[in-house]
């Protein structure tokens, strides 16, 4: 994880930068016939968050949003990115977070989601984008997002090993399913 200051390599699966649109990366291997799972790790308030790789165009800085009336709350508004009006969903909304950032919202990012899924120019806005990470599936813990019944778009417990000095620990990482929280929104 990288500390305050570092820089990070944000890059998808062709190995080009994650701020690249998806139609020029190379040709998408299917997550789960490797065994593997590849996700984009974000910042919600202060716990770590993530969605799979292959749901995501694209990370960008923000941007002013324009505000929509009669919308839900967790509807930011939209944004023209390059000349394409996109949705804003502002995650922390959508999912209840009461968790409020330090940081002012100029420093939040846009995760643009790939349209195939969303059916509509679409971008979750979070606090913080720290990194493209790739985790054996015996790294996560299904079971224990059985618990949160209510809210099915968990999918699983993400157990990160972190090194701390000489110790080793688990960093927990919440992974949800972005497409079921984005079907309610009716776009």
């Amino acid at each position: 994880m990288a500390k305050s200051g570092e820089k990070t390599e944000k890059v998808s699966p062709s190995g080009q930068d994650i701020g690249q649109p998806a139609e020029t990366a190379g040709p998408k291997k299917p997550e789960h016939q490797s065994g593997h799972l590849q996700v984009v790790e974000f910042l919600l308030g202060k716990e770590h968050y993530a969605v799979d790789l292959f749901d995501v165009r694209e990370v960008v800085e923000y941007t002013s949003i324009t505000q929509l009336p009669n919308t839900p709350t967790y509807m930011k508004g939209i944004i023209d990115l390059r000349g394409e009006i996109t949705t804003i969903i502002d995650l922390k909304e959508r999912l209840n977070i009461l968790d409020k950032s330090d940081l002012p919202i100029e420093n939040s990012r846009i995760i643009v989601l790939d349209e195939k899924i969303t059916k509509a120019k679409t971008g979750i806005l979070v606090d913080d984008v720290l990194a493209v990470s790739t985790f054996e599936r015996s790294d996560i813990d299904s079971t224990s997002a059985s618990g949160a019944r209510e809210d099915a778009a968990i999918l699983g417990i993400i157990k990160k090993k972190v090194k701390d000095k000489e110790h080793e620990r688990n960093e927990l990482i919440i992974w949800i399913d972005i497409r079921h929280l984005l079907t309610d929104i009716g776009q």
